[in-house]
């Protein structure tokens, strides 16, 4: 469309279901690289993909020509039909339900980057329930305990 330009840095977070730890240090790059793929298939420019053993960080640059929702549908059913077919888990591999998604300027990005890219070390000290309610907090988001993921910590 002329004459329409934009700007929207996207961080969205999901969680594998029930809370397994099924991320392994050897399955995470593979993984991460198959869901940058499907990103940048869909018109949106991946800028940090990363995560730790039970959810994945996904930061790219929003394409408002499509759906929010239903690139993270297609992101969470593309990566674990990849994952179930690889046959790395016993039984099926599955996210939970819903994502959070937080936004972002410009100016943002190279920390935001950093800290998506630091998960590992990141989560050493914190839990995973702690970084995302902290997330939900900064960003004034209300909720109900009752709808947020599964946590098993």
């Amino acid at each position: 469309m002329p004459n329409t330009y934009t700007q929207f840095n996207m961080h969205i977070v999901f969680s594998v279901k029930n809370r397994e730890n099924f991320l392994s240090d050897k399955i995470r790059p593979e993984l991460f690289k198959y869901i940058t793929g499907i990103i940048n298939n869909q018109k949106h420019y991946s800028l940090a993909v990363n995560g730790y053993k039970d959810h994945v960080h996904i930061f790219f640059e929003y394409n408002p020509a499509y759906s929010v929702s239903n690139l993270i549908r297609d992101v969470k059913s593309g990566s674990s039909k990849w994952l179930n077919e690889k046959r790395i888990f016993p039984g099926n591999f599955n996210w939970q339900e819903g994502y959070g998604g937080f936004s972002y300027s410009k100016s943002q990005r190279d920390t935001v980057i950093k800290y998506i890219m630091t998960q590992e070390e990141h989560h050493k000290g914190k839990t995973f329930r702690e970084e995302y309610l902290k997330l939900l907090n900064e960003f004034g988001i209300e909720f109900k305990n009752e709808y947020l993921f599964e946590f098993y910590e």
